[in-house]
């Protein structure tokens, strides 16, 4: 029988680190062993957890709850400027890391590829962990060289904090860079006159327009729309409950310690 893996969650009281806990505490070979809020007080996170399955973890608004409780891979669902601050932590402490913080941009990256390089530790960083949302990527990356022209629309509950989405930025980045590969130019936008500033989006990687919507009642959406002569190609995926994220960061929290270094996205983990 594979060992259990002992998982810290940071970010713990927020609503994706909520549920993030509450799918460790179902997950058989998983235990939750410490819950990490660094704005949250401990007794704030244990009624945030309190609904949970099995022993109680330890909490803490301290990373170093993370330590003390033997966690060997931490899930990091908090802010763009706190994870700039505790993934370094964890890879000089020999704690793998999966993150699914959003906001973290290309230097962020590359400074993390650095950190988690010859480590013990490793890490799993993904702009959107369902499996719908990834395949959505891949799709458009195929479909790029053979439209002349796309935009995004990504559609996001009103307290998101960052646009656009990590997963909008990394799609617009893969299109961009499938393009070029084909030998397609850079799209350019013909529009001369912008009658209400920002309406056409913000330009991407590679010109392409990228559109956020932020709005009660929504949870993560998406659509890229490709455009030719005569015809259009829509993709969309709809995560309708953060329970959709939830296979995904699982999977990841399995496989991190076999990927040396930094992965970005889950596509290698799901062989596409």
């Amino acid at each position: 029988m594979a060992a259990v893996i002992r998982v810290g969650v940071v970010g713990a009281a927020g609503r994706m680190g909520r549920e993030v806990c509450r799918a460790v505490q179902e997950a058989d070979d998983l235990t939750l062993a410490a819950a990490v809020d660094l704005v949250a007080e401990p007794g704030g996170l244990q009624a945030a957890l309190a609904a949970g399955q099995g022993a109680a973890p330890a909490t803490s608004s301290r990373p170093e709850v993370l330590l003390d409780a033997g966690v060997e891979v931490a899930v990091d669902f908090t802010t763009a400027e706190a994870a700039r601050r505790t993934l370094p932590w964890l890879a000089e402490h020999g704690i793998h890391a999966v993150v699914g913080t959003t906001g973290l941009g290309g230097e962020d990256l590359e400074a993390l590829r650095r950190v988690f390089a010859g480590e013990p530790a490793n890490a799993v960083v993904a702009p959107n962990f369902a499996t719908g949302a990834v395949l959505l990527m891949r799709l458009s990356e195929l479909a790029a060289p053979f439209m002349e022209g796309v935009e995004i629309v990504e559609l996001h509950h009103e307290r998101k904090l960052d646009a656009p989405s990590g997963t909008a930025m990394g799609t617009a980045a893969r299109i961009a860079a499938a393009r070029e590969q084909a030998g397609e130019p850079a799209l350019v936008d013909s529009t001369t006159e912008v009658v209400l500033g920002g309406a056409r989006g913000g330009a991407g990687p590679g010109g392409v327009r990228v559109h956020s919507v932020r709005l009660p009642g929504l949870v993560a959406h998406q659509e890229v729309i490709f455009g030719a002569l005569g015809q259009s190609l829509t993709i969309r995926h709809d995560s309708y409950d953060r329970r959709s994220f939830m296979p995904g960061v699982l999977l990841a929290v399995r496989r991190v310690g076999d990927l040396p270094g930094l992965t970005v996205g889950l596509d290698a983990l799901l062989g596409i």
